[in-house]
């Protein structure tokens, strides 16, 4: 199977830096969007929701974003409302979602990302030090 794999990134997270070391230690070089740079229009951002099998509710990012302020906590405003303060507002597209042969996925916490890839080359730690892969390219079972 060929591996052409795109994450939609943002570089000053945490979680979409683990994600794209995790795919990089797969032995793939993605391609990296910088979502807030480049963000998907509405008929792709439309096609990954569906593709993940989410609702686009489930991929809406409310720490540090205008969640709260566009009032997109009213479980009434339309997914026509939620999608049109995307296109406005990026940054609440969560992140890091990730497009793989095996399907989309947000991925958060980083480890769902090893279920889009094929197996780990070596070992691999998180930023905080956190061990998720050991030498042999095996997920470790958290404790």
């Amino acid at each position: 199977m060929s591996f052409d794999v795109i994450v939609y990134h943002n570089p000053a997270c945490g979680t979409s830096r683990n994600v794209l070391g995790l795919i990089r230690n797969a032995g793939i070089e993605p391609h990296v969007v910088e979502y807030l740079k480049s963000p998907p229009n509405r008929a792709l951002l439309e096609s990954l929701v569906a593709r993940a099998g989410v609702k686009i509710r489930d991929i809406l990012r409310k720490k540090g974003t205008p969640y709260a302020e566009l009032g997109l906590d009213d479980p009434a405003v339309s997914d026509d409302a939620i999608y049109a303060a995307i296109a406005k507002n990026p940054i609440l597209i969560e992140r890091p979602l990730v497009v793989s042969p095996k399907g989309v996925r947000l991925c958060r916490p980083s480890e769902l990302v090893l279920d889009l890839l094929p197996p780990q080359r070596g070992e691999f730690f998180k930023e905080d030090g956190e061990r998720i892969v050991d030498e042999k390219g095996r997920p470790v079972a958290s404790a």
